[in-house]
C-alpha cells in the first residue's frame, strides 16, 4: 500500500471508540530501532477502523433489536387495550348507564321464564312449566338436558340482546340444549311407522299437563357440535375466545367494532368448563355454533362500512343484520318474543370497575413503552450517524492507500 521502508516523522493521533492514543514520533521514525513502517502502520489503522466498525455495528444492532421488541410490546398493548375496550363496551355498549335498574326495564331470569311460558305449546314452554312444578318424574327425562338457549347466556345491553335474538330467531332461542345425543333421543320416541309417539318423552310430558307440542323444535347435542379449538383470552375468567379482530383492506380496525357476539354472552361459571365429556364449556360449543365469528358494531353505518372485512355475518346495536353469503336483513325490528336476560347491576358494576382498573394499568404501560421507544430511537439514530462517519473514514482510508500505491 505504501513503499516499503518509507518512514513517517510526524506525530499521529489515533482515535479509539472510547480513548485517544498518541503515537510518539520516536516510535515510527526509525524502522530498525523499534519503530513501525508506514505499511505496518496502515495495517494497524485498517484493523483498528474495522474493529471500530464491528463494535459500532453490534451496538447498532442492539438498538434496532430493542426498538423492534419495544414496538412489538406496544402493538400487544394496543391489542390488549382494544380487547378491554370491547369488554367495557359489552358492559354498557349503548352508553345507557342512566337506565333504570329495576325489574321493569331489565330482563331478568323471571322475565325469561315468563317469555318462554308464553309459548305454551313449544317444547321449551312445556319443559319450563313442568320444571316449575318440581315433579320428581322429570328426573329421568331431563337428566342430560342443560337448558333452553335463552336461559344459558346473559347480555349486558338490551339493544344487543334484542338484535342477537332477532339474528337467531325464536326457534333457536327456544332450542333445548342437551349434553349428548343419548339425552336428545330421550326427548322423543317413534312408533313402528316412524311417527312421533305422543305418549313418550317430552310429548308424553306435554300430554300429562294438558298440552301438545306443536310443530318442530330444535334439540342441540353439545357432544356432537364442532367446538372452537383455538386459544382463549389470557386471564379472562369468562374464558372468551381469542379471535383475530377484523381489519379493513388498509390494515386498520373498522370504526364502531365492539367485538364478537360469541364473546359478548356472559355465561354462568358452572357452564364455562366440562359441560361435555371432552371438557368443553358452552362458549366454545353452543354459542360458537350459534354465532361463530359474528361481529358486533355500534351502528348500522359502521357495519356497512366494514363489509369488506365481514366474513361470517354482523349485527349492529341499532338493529342492522348482515348474514353470511351477503344476505342483509332489512326493515324494522319487532320486539323479540324471547330475549337473553341481563346480569345483575351489582355484578356489572364490579366488572366495570375491574375493567377500568385494568385499562388504567395498560395505558400506563403503553405510555412508558412509548417513552422507551422514543429514547431507543434517539440512541439508534445516533449509532447510525456514528457508524456512517466511521464507514466514511474507512472508505477515505482505503482511497488514500489506493492513491498512494498508484503513485
Amino acid at each position: 500500500m505504501y513503499p516499503t521502508g518509507q518512514q513517517i516523522s510526524f506525530p499521529l493521533a489515533v482515535q479509539d471508540p472510547s480513548t485517544m492514543m498518541m503515537v510518539d514520533p520516536k516510535d515510527v521514525t526509525q524502522n530498525g530501532g523499534g519503530g513501525i513502517s508506514q505499511a505496518e502502520f496502515a495495517l494497524f489503522t485498517s484493523n483498528r477502523i474495522q474493529s471500530d466498525l464491528e463494535a459500532m455495528g453490534l451496538k447498532l444492532k442492539q438498538h434496532e433489536d430493542s426498538l423492534k421488541f419495544l414496538k412489538s410490546q406496544k402493538n400487544k398493548l394496543d391489542e390488549s387495550i382494544l380487547d378491554l375496550q370491547v369488554r367495557m363496551n359489552k358492559l354498557n355498549p349503548s352508553g345507557a348507564s342512566s337506565r333504570s335498574e329495576n325489574n321493569d326495564t331489565n330482563v331478568q331470569d323471571k322475565d325469561i321464564n315468563e317469555q318462554i311460558l308464553r309459548h305454551a305449546n313449544s317444547a321449551a314452554g312445556v319443559l319450563t312449566y313442568a320444571l316449575s312444578l318440581q315433579s320428581s318424574s322429570l328426573m329421568t327425562l331431563t337428566k342430560g338436558v342443560v337448558g333452553v338457549v335463552a336461559k344459558l347466556g346473559k347480555v349486558n345491553d338490551e339493544n344487543l340482546s334484542q338484535v342477537l335474538s332477532d339474528y337467531l330467531g325464536t326457534r333457536s332461542m327456544l332450542a333445548l340444549v342437551c349434553k349428548d345425543y343419548d339425552s336428545v333421543k330421550g326427548l322423543e320416541s317413534y312408533d313402528s311407522q316412524g311417527n312421533v309417539d305422543r305418549n313418550a318423552g317430552l310429548h308424553g310430558l306435554a300430554s300429562s299437563i294438558g298440552r301438545t307440542i306443536q310443530g318442530h323444535f330444535d334439540a342441540i347435542s353439545l357432544e356432537n357440535l364442532r367446538p372452537y379449538l383455538g386459544q382463549y383470552v389470557a386471564g379472562d375468567p369468562q374464558r372468551r375466545l381469542d379471535l383475530l379482530k377484523p381489519k379493513l383492506p388498509n390494515g386498520e380496525y373498522p370504526p364502531g367494532f365492539l367485538g364478537f357476539a360469541v364473546n359478548m354472552i356472559q355465561i354462568d361459571p358452572a357452564y364455562l368448563l366440562c359441560v361435555t365429556a371432552y371438557g368443553y364449556g358452552l362458549r366454545e360449543t353452543l354459542f360458537y355454533s350459534l354465532f361463530s365469528r359474528l361481529q358486533v358494531y355500534k351502528t348500522r353505518a359502521d357495519m356497512i362500512s366494514a363489509l369488506p372485512c365481514i366474513n361470517e355475518g354482523a349485527v349492529s346495536l341499532d338493529g342492522g343484520i348482515v348474514r353470511t353469503g351477503g344476505v342483509l336483513t332489512l326493515g324494522s325490528s319487532d320486539e323479540a318474543k324471547v330475549r337473553f336476560a341481563k346480569p345483575s347491576a351489582s355484578r356489572a358494576m364490579d366488572d366495570r370497575s375491574e375493567a377500568e382498573r385494568q385499562m388504567k394499568e395498560l395505558r400506563q404501560k403503553k405510555e412508558k413503552t412509548l417513552e422507551d421507544i422514543k429514547r431507543t430511537q434517539v440512541l439508534r439514530d445516533h449509532a447510525v450517524y456514528n457508524f456512517g462517519k466511521k464507514k466514511d473514514e474507512f472508505v477515505r482510508f482505503l482511497a488514500q492507500g489506493s492513491s498512494t500505491n498508484m503513485s
